[in-house]
C-alpha cells in the first residue's frame, strides 16, 4: 500500500502516540471480535478466581486487526505488568533467557510477530512455557554442562501475522489460539465513531460509514484515515467544522483512496495485470516488476486484499484477474471484448 496506509508502521512518533491513545483498555470498550473476546474474557475471569497466571495465548491474523491491543487489555485486566517484544530481536537463545529470568511472578510477555524468532530461542521457549524453567548450556563440546534456571511464573501472548510458520511443538504449547478476522463496515463505523469522539472530532454518521467502507477492514486503517480527514477538514473548513461525507471523500481521494479502499500501489497493480496482461495469468515476479514494486510487497501488502474482496485469484500459472477487478477498471474482459469485435 502507499505510504499513507501501510498497516504495519505508523507514520512518525506523533501517529504512534495517537494509535496509543485511541487503543481500548478493557474487552468491553474493545470493538469487534465478539467471539474471541468472549472467550478471552472466559480464560481471564477462570484465572482471577484461581488466582493464578492465565494460560499463554496466541493470537493470529493479518496486521491491524487488534493483537497487540488485545495483549495490553489481558495484561490490564489481570491487573499483571507487561513487558514488550518482537520475535526479530530474540535472535539467540540467550537473548529470550535474559528476557525471560528478569520477570517478575505473573507478568505478561508479549512476543509480537514470534514467528520470526530464531529456532535455537524457540526450542528455550518450549520449556519455559511448560515448565517455567530454562536449561542454560555452559561452555562447548563435551565439557558443556546444562544449568537450569527456575523461571517466575509468567503469562505469554504471541502474535502472528503468519501462524503456519510456526513449529507445531510450540503452537501446542499455547493453552487458547484466537484467529482475528477482518472487520465488517458495521464494526468499523463503530470504531471510526469512538475514534472521532476521543478525537474531538465533529463526524456525521454518513461520514463514519463512508471511512468505514474504506479501510478494508482493518480499524488501524479506519484510524488513519480518520486522522487524515481530520486534517483536510481543519485545513479546508475550520476549527471544529462537521465532517460529513463530502470532505471524507474529497480528503481520500487527495490521498489516492478509492471508493472501496483501494490505494495507488493496489490499482497500479490491478491496472497492469488487466490491462498489460489482459488478466493473466502471470508471475509474481513480473507483476512486481510491472508495477516497479518488490514481489514481497506485491505478495504480502496488495495480494491479500486482491483475492479477499474477489479481484484477483492465484492460480499454479500465476496471478489471474477476475471479472470483477474488469468492471471495477470499466475494461471490457477479454472473452467479452471478443464476442463484441465478432458482432
Amino acid at each position: 500500500m502507499s505510504e499513507f496506509l501501510d498497516p504495519g508502521t505508523p507514520d512518525d512518533e506523533g501517529e504512534l502516540a495517537v494509535e496509543g491513545a485511541l487503543r481500548p483498555s478493557s474487552l468491553g470498550e474493545f470493538v469487534g471480535q465478539q467471539k474471541v473476546r468472549g472467550q478471552l474474557q472466559l480464560l481471564l475471569d477462570a484465572a482471577r478466581i484461581q488466582q493464578r497466571p492465565a494460560d499463554h495465548i496466541l493470537l493470529s491474523g493479518p496486521p491491524g486487526l487488534g493483537k497487540t491491543t488485545l495483549a495490553m487489555i489481558v495484561a490490564h485486566e489481570s491487573d499483571r505488568p507487561l513487558r514488550l517484544s518482537s520475535g526479530p530481536a530474540i535472535q539467540h537463545a540467550g537473548d529470550l533467557a535474559a528476557l525471560l529470568s528478569s520477570l517478575v511472578p505473573g507478568e505478561v510477555l508479549f512476543i509480537d510477530e514470534i514467528h520470526r524468532m530464531a529456532r535455537s530461542a524457540e526450542e528455550m521457549l518450549y520449556l519455559a512455557m511448560e515448565d517455567f524453567r530454562v536449561d542454560i548450556m555452559v561452555g562447548k563440546g563435551a565439557g558443556a554442562t546444562s544449568i537450569p534456571l527456575d523461571l517466575a511464573p509468567f503469562t505469554l501472548v504471541g502474535a502472528t501475522t503468519r501462524s503456519g510458520l510456526l513449529p507445531n511443538p510450540l503452537r501446542d504449547r499455547f493453552g487458547f489460539t484466537a484467529h482475528l478476522e477482518y472487520y465488517e463496515p458495521g464494526e468499523l463505523e463503530q470504531v471510526v465513531g469512538r475514534s472521532a469522539t476521543m478525537l474531538g472530532v465533529d463526524l456525521a454518521p454518513d461520514a463514519r460509514s463512508e471511512i468505514g467502507r474504506r479501510s478494508r477492514g482493518t480499524p488501524r486503517i479506519a484510524n488513519r484515515l480518520l486522522r487524515r480527514v481530520r486534517d483536510y477538514a481543519l485545513v479546508h473548513e475550520g476549527e471544529g467544522a462537521s465532517i460529513g461525507t463530502p470532505a471524507v471523500r474529497a480528503a481520500l481521494d487527495l490521498y489516492d483512496v478509492d471508493a472501496i479502499g483501494l490505494d495507488r500501489l493496489d490499482r497500479a497493480t490491478l491496472d497492469a495485470l488487466v490491462r498489460r496482461f489482459r488478466g493473466g495469468p502471470v508471475g509474481l515476479s513480473t507483476l512486481a516488476v510491472a508495477v516497479g514494486e518488490e514481489a514481497e510487497t506485491i505478495e504480502s501488502v496488495v495480494e491479500p486484499y486482491l483475492v479477499r474482496i474477489g479481484f484477483m485469484g492465484r492460480t499454479p500459472r500465476g496471478r489471474v484477474a477476475t471479472e470483477e477487478a474488469f468492471e471495477h477498471l470499466s475494461v471490457p474482459h477479454p472473452d467479452q471484448a471478443l464476442r463484441l469485435d465478432n458482432l
